[in-house]
């Protein structure tokens, strides 16, 4: 009995557990799936929106864009604090907390008798919630699974693809039936089913910044902070130059690849199709992206190919297929060509965040997470408004298709720059987190050069003597054998020194 009390104990003291690569792991994949439906779905799904309120409200296609921009923007932008949060207090209560504030920013967004009232509750009431409720589960998922990392991935996305498939023409009959604001009501009784997958959270270890505070010493108070700070938001990957890349190609990909999900709809019935047509097309769009997420996850997990590579391919495709959407004039070729589309954004979704672990490590992941939706907000943030400028500017929708394509263009091509792209085999695994030689205080350098040096007098060693067995004593620091033969024999009689060594 006391053997087992005390393995669990170390279970329950130690930062993270190894992955399971299954078992509780799939509850887990399947709270992604209904979080990422109950988020990406309903912002992919929120075009048979736009019709409505530019009617309603009588504004322009710029002015109802910055409604999806400012959500998108928020769920990206506040990120990383959705990080901070469960790296201090997990991801459980994080994640239900935000799952809360999904559902009351459309509640109150169904009470909006403004763009202002829209912008406030759908776009930054709920786009903050958006934001503690998908890194966190997105993490949590990359640290149950090691193996079948990509699949896992995959179907915990294909939620995405489903949620478009049902949720526009559900969208569009809410609509008629309860008008804009009724079914504004009724989505947010569905966000809060995210509190639910919230709870079914479980984690692999205790919070991280909880072990790194039970095993730090007594530092200055603003240095501990400071520490703490650093830690939470992983800042030294500001400073990685593949993680800095990628930020940049994300960008551009987010700048491009919710554009349709805006205003595809809108083009559809611009050029005279039915409502229930133009709402077909997404949902025929969604069971492409099921499929393109599958089978993306598959043939990554079989390790023919390496994922950067692959997403380069599937990003390519995506950006020429929409360009093409303009092209396509009659409905059966708008189909051929939403499916294209679709299949390729599904696959290059999962291969998006599969390859995060790849450049920084699984021990810096969340924060890269957080991080890296932070920096691509910026595209989240103008490319819907553009697009819908440039309608209002050229009375049509085809420059913001093309623009769309373009910016997936330029974001594959910084995808190419990053760190040993151009090698067939796989990269040296990502240095360890530097975390340990940010959180070591002055003392422990002082201890190091102290030992290590010839130079130093040794009234100084003999001064430093007791800070430098407490801090010893606390670190638990053992010195290598070369470092142990150049202590002076003067230092050598001090019984507690030898014990430390």
């Amino acid at each position: 009995m006391e053997k087992s009390q005390e393995m669990q104990e170390k279970q329950q003291s130690s930062p993270q557990m190894a992955a399971p690569d299954g078992g509780w792991g799939w509850v887990v994949v399947g709270s992604l799936f209904v979080i990422s439906a109950l988020v990406f779905g309903i912002i992919r799904s929120l075009g048979v929106f736009f019709v409505e309120f530019v009617l309603y409200f009588d504004e322009s296609a710029q002015a109802v864009s910055w409604i999806t921009s400012i959500g998108l923007a928020m769920q990206q932008l506040m990120s990383p604090i959705g990080s901070a949060l469960c790296n201090v207090y997990g991801a459980r209560p994080v994640v239900m907390m935000g799952g809360f504030l999904s559902g009351l920013g459309f509640i109150l967004a169904s009470q909006a008798t403004s763009l202002l009232h829209l912008y406030l509750t759908m776009g930054f009431i709920s786009g903050l919630g958006w934001a503690l409720v998908f890194t966190p589960t997105v993490a949590s998922v990359m640290q149950y699974f090691t193996m079948r990392r990509s699949l896992a991935m995959g179907l915990g996305f294909t939620g995405v693809g489903l949620a478009s498939f049902a949720f526009s023409p559900l969208f569009q009959y809410l609509v008629e039936v309860y008008a804009w604001r009724g079914a504004l009501l009724i989505l947010g009784g569905l966000s809060f089913n995210m509190i639910a997958c919230g709870a079914l959270i479980r984690p692999l270890g205790n919070p991280k910044v909880v072990n790194e505070t039970e095993n730090s010493t007594n530092l200055n108070r603003w240095s501990f902070l400071r520490s703490r700070i650093y830690e939470c938001f992983e800042l030294s990957l500001l400073s990685h130059r593949g993680f800095i890349t990628y930020t940049m190609a994300i960008t551009f990909f987010n700048a491009g690849y919710f554009i349709p999900y805006v205003h595809l709809v809108a083009h559809s019935r611009h050029i005279n199709f039915t409502e229930y047509q133009a709402a077909f097309v997404i949902s025929i769009t969604g069971v492409a992206d099921i499929m393109g997420r599958v089978a993306s996850g598959w043939a990554s997990d079989l390790g023919k190919m390496r994922l950067p590579h692959m997403l380069v391919v599937w990003t390519g495709l995506l950006g020429l297929s929409l360009m093409l959407i303009p092209a396509a004039a009659s409905y059966p070729g708008l189909l051929v060509v939403s499916v294209v589309y679709g299949f390729c954004a599904g696959a290059m979704t999962p291969l998006a965040f599969a390859v995060v672990p790849e450049i920084v490590g699984i021990e810096r992941v969340l924060g890269a997470l957080g991080l890296l939706q932070l920096i691509e907000s910026i595209g989240g943030l103008l490319g819907a408004p553009l697009s819908g400028w440039l309608k209002d500017y050229t009375g049509t929708y085809t420059a913001s298709f093309i623009t769309a394509g373009s910016f997936l263009l330029l974001g594959m091509l910084v995808t190419m720059t990053l760190p040993y792209f151009w090698s067939c085999s796989a990269p040296p695994p990502p240095s360890p987190s530097k975390k340990k030689s940010q959180d070591c205080s002055m003392e422990d350098g002082l201890l190091k050069s102290t030992i290590s040096s010839y130079s130093v007098p040794l009234d100084d060693m003999l001064y430093t003597d007791a800070r430098m067995l407490r801090i010893c004593s606390k670190r638990d620091i053992t010195l290598p054998e070369q470092e142990r033969e150049e202590i002076p024999q003067e230092m050598m009689h001090l019984t507690n020194f030898k014990e430390t060594l």
